[in-house]
């Protein structure tokens, strides 16, 4: 008798099928379920972005430069002609701008240091209770380095003043590997323009890893010294004077180009027209006090020439006067209209030239 055959049905009657089989029918039930990822379309964004390189960096500034050739060839006349009224005029003229230059910048840089507390610090190291000391010091390194001296073309460290002993030396030595390969970079658009390659500096400063608090003061005077070139009478070229929209980041290079000679030409003029200016009245003033005997009304001239502000204490040592004859000699001055006090203050004043 053979055997009864097994029934599909356990004892609750429910069927009885194999692992294949119950595999299939979960994965039929399990509809709501997305299905294999193969099947899926990406919708995913993609990857981020690799860096370019740098040949593609320099090629796009190359591109940009040669889009506005002829917008460069007439920045560049108006610094050559910027350079030959320096090196043509008074020691005192070059300072004067580096001062006016660097107090604008200290707005852009957010630290927003007026001529006369510049002044004050630099000429006797006066600061107000609210004043902050670390951003006089920045906006004061600045006038050093757009007065003279060696620019950052041999060693950006020193040019900055980066070897402070008490940073770390680890931190120094990565800072010195960064300052290597901007430099490195620089001298590989050596076939470009030094304004172009300035601006093309001054945009890459932060990619390069330099920057820190203070970074937009250096990046602006170590690009202000690139783009003067071989200058010997104009040590930088004048980026902020009249507005410094030609420092905005932003766009491609060149549109960054286009802001830049922008705002040079803007710059430059107002740097000539500040010499036409105070030499007017370099002239007016030396024939105004003709009569006035000793060596005090010239060394005071000459001082206010230098300084575009001047109080009785820095007039002193600039002059070797007593205070004395310093007040007589600036009270002359302000009475026939040569100088206007502009604090309206008793204490603390401060005198600057009144040109026509």
């Amino acid at each position: 008798m053979k055997p009864p055959a097994p029934s599909l049905y356990d004892e609750y009657d429910a069927p009885i099928l194999d692992a294949e089989e119950v595999e299939q029918a979960s994965e039929n039930d399990l509809w709501f379920l997305p299905g294999p990822m193969e099947e899926e379309p990406d919708y995913l964004p993609p990857g981020p972005r690799a860096e370019p390189c740098e040949a593609e960096v320099l090629e796009d500034w190359r591109k940009a430069e040669a889009g506005h050739a002829a917008r460069l060839a007439c920045v560049a006349g108006r610094l050559g002609a910027l350079d030959d009224r320096l090196k043509r005029g008074p020691e005192g003229w070059r300072h004067r701008l580096a001062l006016i230059e660097a107090a604008h910048l200290s707005w852009f840089a957010g630290d927003r240091i007026g001529p006369d507390r510049l002044a004050l610090w630099l000429s006797m190291r006066l600061s107000g209770v609210q004043d902050d000391t670390a951003a006089l010091a920045r906006v004061g390194w600045a006038v050093r380095r757009l007065s003279g001296g060696p620019g950052p073309k041999m060693d950006l460290s020193a040019f900055l003043d980066r070897r402070d002993p008490e940073n770390l030396a680890d931190e120094a030595e990565l800072f010195a590997d960064r300052a290597v390969g901007w430099l490195d970079l620089m001298a590989q658009a050596s076939e470009l323009h030094p304004i172009s390659r300035a601006c093309m500096g001054f945009h890459l400063w932060s990619l390069a890893g330099l920057g820190q608090q203070g970074d937009r003061m250096e990046a602006s005077v170590t690009a202000a010294r690139v783009a003067a070139g071989e200058g010997k009478g104009a040590v930088f070229a004048p980026l902020a004077m009249g507005g410094a929209g030609g420092l905005r980041a932003g766009g491609p290079p060149a549109d960054r180009l286009a802001r830049w000679l922008e705002g040079m030409d803007v710059a430059c003029l107002t740097a000539m027209r500040h010499l036409d200016d105070i030499e007017a009245w370099s002239a007016r003033a030396e024939t105004e006090m003709a009569p006035l005997s000793g060596k005090t009304p010239r060394a005071l001239r000459a001082a206010l020439t230098e300084w575009p502000l001047i109080s009785a204490p820095m007039a002193e040592a600039f002059t070797g006067a007593s205070r004395a004859a310093v007040q007589r000699n600036l009270a002359w001055m302000e009475a026939r209209g040569l100088i206007r006090e502009v604090t309206g203050q008793g204490r603390y004043r401060m005198w600057r030239v009144l040109t026509a």
